[in-house]
């Protein structure tokens, strides 16, 4: 895949939190507000950790029964090897396919793998385990829970459609998470991304400046609330002329 976010955009992704994020993406009003985010079935194992910014690696996942052929890790060899066709740092995306889940989809050996391939860390709809040493490689995992063993862990699809807390997430999208959650940033307004979260947060100050202020009253309260609107409807005004 042709990279078409750069490496400096991509820093700047990683400097706002995701509930930023996801402010920012709404003003385009590109998608229904509703969606692009994962639910709360999905979360950060490590939230001390900063943001995670980089491309979906999708794969489809089972432990309960033995797979046909081939052991627990032979199929990482083929999502290794088209790490480096999505045009920037993955982003495992497993989607777990037993319901419920009957065992861990990742642990130290696989993290580890990932990381030093160059990943940016990992999603699952399934669990994970060996927790104290992924948190000790600071890589970023998100999941729906945890379980101490692997099962029969083996990797079906890679490349495809997957669907993860409530969204279908496909290979190469664009992915931010942090300890709040994980949304995916269409791809064509990334680069605009930055600089509105930047003018979000300026509109959110007057607000926030004014409720820590010695001499606020309700009424003050609502001018700059209204203050703070008027410079979010300018921010929705000018990404809109412009898609």
């Amino acid at each position: 895949m042709k990279r078409v976010v750069s490496s400096d955009v991509l820093k700047s992704l990683a400097k706002w939190d995701t509930p930023t994020i996801c402010n920012a993406i709404e003003l385009f009003e590109i998608r229904a507000r509703n969606q692009g985010y994962m639910n709360s079935t999905i979360r950060a194992c490590f939230p001390e950790l900063p943001p995670m910014v980089g491309f979906a690696l999708t794969s489809t996942f089972r432990s309960h029964a033995p797979p046909r052929s081939g052991s627990s890790y032979a199929g990482m060899e083929g999502q290794l090897a088209v790490f480096d066709s999505l045009g920037g740092p993955p982003v495992v995306v497993f989607q777990d396919l037993d319901t419920p889940s009957a065992a861990a989809t990742f642990g130290e050996v696989m993290c580890t793998t990932y990381q030093q391939f160059g990943a940016a860390g990992l999603i699952t709809s399934g669990a994970g385990r060996d927790l104290d040493q992924v948190r000790s490689l600071r890589f970023p995992a998100f999941t729906s829970g945890t379980c101490c063993a692997h099962g029969y862990c083996h990797i079906l699809e890679v490349g495809c459609p997957v669907s993860v807390g409530g969204v279908t997430v496909s290979h190469g999208e664009l992915i931010h998470g942090d300890c709040n959650g994980v949304t995916t940033i269409p791809i064509e307004i990334a680069s605009e991304i930055p600089d509105v979260c930047r003018e979000l947060m300026d509109a959110e100050k007057i607000v926030l400046d004014y409720v820590r202020s010695a001499d606020k009253t309700p009424a003050g309260f609502g001018q700059a609330r209204a203050a703070m609107a008027a410079g979010f409807e300018k921010i929705r005004a000018r990404v809109r002329r412009t898609h």
